[in-house]
């Protein structure tokens, strides 16, 4: 591992290639705020899958990509006299010193648990700007709706609005469940997303990670349909041209590979 020193020195070096590539490379002297943001999306997508697929090499790197994008966005409100990246570190360093007093605050020195600090985090959130802050405002619009869910409902827990048994939560998947089966059809799209958001509190409660879960489920569906759509190849056939009892006999095939 690299000393203090030396990671001090790699972040400087980031620094002034970006203020070479913006003074001299015709590309990026022309992005701005609004043509990066896209691409910084997916920047966040690819350090995500290497997460996911336990590649340390790769997510260093993806992690670099991302690092390289929040120098940019700084570099550009430098050049626009609306902030630097010294006042993007100072803001984070004040936030994260006011969000755990038990840490830089008052309470420093004092035992408290992970659950407590959990318990208490939207709360202590919450103060921020005099009070004024809402516990779901900081939750973006355009973020995906199954993330949302999951962040709006781990905020509501972090306020102390929770099921007191996670067992609980089954008789409410069960209520949604029968709610989308009876509802007339122009209700069904608001009786799903009640479903899919009980769903995704269940998965929460028993500690699994839903946008994972799913995840793994689209990745083995992919595995499968793959092989299935292989198998008809060598075949000679269309994907058109089988039966659905056949798909399921190739599917069951796959499932039986460990696909």
């Amino acid at each position: 591992m690299h000393s203090r020193e030396e990671k001090l020195a790699a972040f400087g070096r980031l620094l002034d290639i970006m203020d070479t590539l913006r003074e001299k490379c015709p590309w990026n002297a022309a992005q701005s705020f609004e043509s990066i943001r896209r691409l910084t999306e997916e920047e966040v997508y690819e350090l995500s899958d290497a997460i996911m697929e336990g590649d340390r090499p790769e997510t260093a790197k993806e992690i670099g990509d991302l690092l390289y994008h929040m120098v940019f966005y700084a570099r550009i409100g430098q050049e626009e006299g609306s902030f630097d990246i010294a006042d993007c570190l100072d803001k984070i360093c004040d936030k994260m010193e006011f969000r755990h007093p038990h840490v830089f605050g008052p309470l420093a020195g004092k035992t408290t648990s992970a659950q407590e600090i959990a318990d208490t985090w939207e709360l202590v959130k919450a103060k921020e700007k005099g009070g004024n802050r809402r516990v779901m405002s900081g939750i973006p619009k355009a973020m995906p709706a199954l993330l949302k869910a999951l962040s709006m409902q781990e905020k509501a827990r972090g306020c102390g609005f929770d099921w007191e048994k996670k067992e609980d939560v089954w008789e409410k998947v069960r209520e949604e469940f029968q709610e989308v089966a009876d509802a007339a059809p122009e209700q069904k799209e608001n009786e799903f997303g009640d479903l899919l958001f009980a769903v995704i509190n269940a998965a929460r409660l028993y500690g699994v990670d839903p946008e994972t879960a799913l995840n793994h489920t689209c990745e083995k569906f992919r595995r499968r349909f793959t092989y299935l759509e292989e198998q008809t190849i060598r075949k000679g056939r269309n994907l058109t041209d089988l039966s659905l009892s056949e798909m399921d006999a190739l599917w069951n095939e796959a499932k039986a590979q460990g696909l």
